[in-house]
């Protein structure tokens, strides 16, 4: 099987680990009405499953750096398997959120470890791509995945979208152990060395790049639907359009981030995809739709394009600061995301609630920029560095 089709399945499973974290907000009414809890109360099944994955990700990267990542994948992927059958056939709430933390753990496992396979088995100077690829996978998950799930939900219940993703787990464990080769996993580090990592000042900022770009990003996009309904103007009709839009720019922004990091590098693609992001925020923040849905469309694509693109190239970038502990950087990488995530969902509804709803753009725009700046500090860093090893060259 081609190297090429191998990561495309790669991104299958990153498409059924997605949309078994996303999903939740698509049937929050059903649970709510299933198990007799208030939507707010079913909303914390989000919570509790992001601070799982953020906490427990890069300590089970950390005691599995050695394992050899095919059988790590398709352990990880069992694993997750049957905390989708328990949270189909356990009754109640709580063994639903025992099984949702299970589920926690094991999805920050496949994903982290089927990126650094993606970027190992890649061709040559195609790394970007593929991580892009596995990217654009997870993505789809919330454009297709939860609208699939929705349906399943309404026609069998809202447990049997778990049944099947178990199913189809299964499945590609299959796939996986046929069609995927073996590779060594890192070289051994202690736990307390690898947590060290930490550090590192070029570890420390493309960390932060993660929290300040996503953490942005996510104090206008939780708040995006009343955003446009209210501020914006726009009707419900179009909200859904406009929805829909934002997320294929998303899988384009993604495809294009990827292709970009190969082509024009690192610095270039994620420097220039920030800057896009943070000018879509602001130009947001000055657009109606009192005349014209086109313009709030076409804003709203670049917004998403922007930020996608930005993803496989910061990836990349992280595997790049420390290859030998690829699985551990990802790891951390991989807990920045969820973190920030949650904090900028927190700092927009403190912004839409004590200043204005409209607010949430500008304060968006503010993580877009600490994320630049961060951005230029560790290029720059990488600069000096290079520089230095030109003199000591030259010097010898």
């Amino acid at each position: 099987m081609p190297s090429t089709w191998r990561i495309y399945f790669l991104a299958v499973v990153s498409f059924l680990v997605g949309t078994s974290e996303y999903i939740i907000s698509g049937v929050l009414d059903k649970i709510a009405v299933t198990m007799e809890i208030s939507i707010s109360a079913a909303g914390q099944l989000i919570t509790v499953f992001s601070l799982v994955y953020a906490v427990g990700t890069p300590i089970l990267m950390a005691l599995t750096t050695s394992i050899e990542r095919q059988k790590l994948l398709i352990y990880s992927l069992g694993i997750f398997v049957l905390a989708n059958i328990l949270s189909y056939a356990l009754p109640g709430i709580g063994l639903f959120v025992a099984a949702r933390i299970i589920m926690a753990l094991s999805a920050g496992m496949v994903v982290v470890t089927a990126l650094g396979i993606a970027a190992r088995i890649s061709p040559a100077g195609k790394q970007a791509s593929s991580i892009a690829i596995i990217i654009m996978g997870f993505t789809a998950s919330l454009i297709i995945g939860v609208p699939l799930g929705r349906i399943a939900a309404a026609a069998f219940g809202w447990k049997s979208v778990f049944g099947l993703i178990a199913i189809l787990g299964i499945l590609a464990m299959i796939v996986l152990f046929l069609a995927i080769p073996r590779s060594k996993g890192d070289v051994p580090i202690p736990l307390r060395k690898q947590v060290a990592l930490l550090k590192n000042t070029k570890i420390a900022l493309g960390l932060s790049i993660t929290f300040f770009w996503l953490g942005g990003y996510s104090v206008a996009y939780t708040y995006i639907s009343p955003y446009l309904l209210t501020v914006t103007g726009l009707n419900e009709r179009m909200l859904s359009a406009a929805l829909l839009a934002f997320g294929l720019a998303s899988l384009i922004g993604s495809k294009f981030g990827g292709y970009s990091t190969d082509k024009w590098g690192v610095p270039s693609t994620l420097i220039g995809g920030m800057l896009l992001h943070l000018a879509a925020l602001i130009a947001l923040s000055f657009t109606t739709a009192a005349e014209n849905f086109i313009p709030i469309f076409a804003i709203l694509m670049a917004w998403s394009f922007a930020c996608w693109s930005s993803g496989p190239a910061h990836q990349y970038n992280m595997i790049r600061l420390k290859p030998e502990s690829s699985g551990v950087i990802l790891g951390f990488n991989q807990s920045m995301m969820q973190l920030s995530m949650s904090a900028g969902a927190a700092i927009g509804g403190a912004a839409a609630q004590y200043v204005s709803l409209s607010s949430v753009t500008w304060v968006g725009s503010i993580g877009i920029v600490a994320a630049i700046a961060c951005s230029l500090m560790l290029f720059r860093s990488d600069m000096r560095e290079k520089a230095g090893g030109s003199t000591l060259q030259l010097q010898d």
